[in-house]
């Protein structure tokens, strides 16, 4: 878990509609003793999926093999799982309309003079070449952690299950109607159920210390949230030990160029460039003497 202290990780992307491509570089940086850095360069189609593989240290890759593309051919893997192919489940525009709706319907039920506040553009600390007309921050903290849980699980998590039944959104994630009624029903509780909750809840205060838990978001004139922030560090102190966990950690996430043609760095690998996930396994196979 030391390797994993300040750790660092990094995701930048293009992508396009029509016809469907998304380039991403997912940079990680680990701390400490046995610090480094890598990149890892994906590509991806309607049905294709291309990894080039990385110079990691730690691990014995043969030279012949750092730098390819490995493709996955995302319909065959499909139905190598005896499930049917979605290209809907590799949209990201459609992902990305899910997910606001999502974050829009779990927002809406919270008490906005007790969880949002709005902050001044100019201290917000923006990332250089965003530009907001609003930033709203949703904020929990050690007083208010008991109604933002219930009001997650008893109203927010309802409207999601809501949401996720809509046709568009059943077929991308292959829900059927019968997984989310299933779903629907165990999320009713009654009100004994609450009052447990209740008391569950209210012995939090001696695990959980909650020091920071904000998300900020940047809105830009078309209402559009063109960036988002999550800043969160707690301390968990389960009963009856003497050990403790601190998490903390910081994500964000921009959103620029939108509706601007893509530039694509990477572009899709063709020829020598590229190896199959089976001539992968044999070149790896046949580096450690058939191991």
């Amino acid at each position: 878990m030391s390797m994993l202290k300040d750790a660092q990780l990094n995701v930048t992307g293009v992508y396009q509609s029509e016809p469907m491509q998304t380039e991403m570089t997912v940079g990680i940086e680990l701390k400490g003793d046995m610090g480094m850095t890598f990149n890892i360069p994906m590509v991806m189609t309607k049905e294709k999926l291309y990894v080039k593989v990385p110079n990691i240290p730690f691990l014995p890759i043969p030279e012949n093999i750092v730098n390819k593309f490995i493709e996955f051919d995302l319909k065959k893997l499909a139905e190598q799982e005896g499930t049917e192919f979605n290209p809907d489940a590799m949209d990201a525009a459609k992902t990305q309309k899910l997910s606001n709706e999502i974050m829009d319907a779990v927002l809406g039920e919270y008490d906005q003079q007790k969880f949002f506040k709005n902050l001044d553009t100019k201290d917000a600390k923006l990332p250089e070449g965003v530009d907001a007309k609003q930033v709203v921050q949703f904020s929990v903290n050690n007083d208010n952690v008991k109604e933002a849980v219930t009001v997650l699980v008893t109203k927010a998590l309802p409207k999601v299950m809501d949401i996720v039944s809509k046709e568009e959104y059943r077929d991308m994630l292959q829900l059927s109607q019968a997984d989310i009624d299933k779903a629907k029903e165990d999320l009713k509780i009654t009100e004994a159920d609450q009052a447990e909750m209740a008391k569950d809840l209210d012995k939090l205060k001696n695990v959980l210390t909650i020091n920071t838990f904000n998300i900020d978001f940047a809105l830009d004139k078309n209402d559009f949230p063109v960036y988002q922030k999550m800043v969160a560090d707690m301390l968990i102190k389960p009963e009856d030990t003497k050990d403790e966990v601190k998490l903390a950690f910081t994500g964000s996430n921009t959103y620029t160029k939108i509706n601007e043609k893509p530039a694509f760095k990477i572009n899709i690998p063709t020829g020598d460039d590229v190896i199959t996930m089976e001539e992968f396994e044999k070149m790896m196979n046949s580096s450690y003497g058939g191991y």
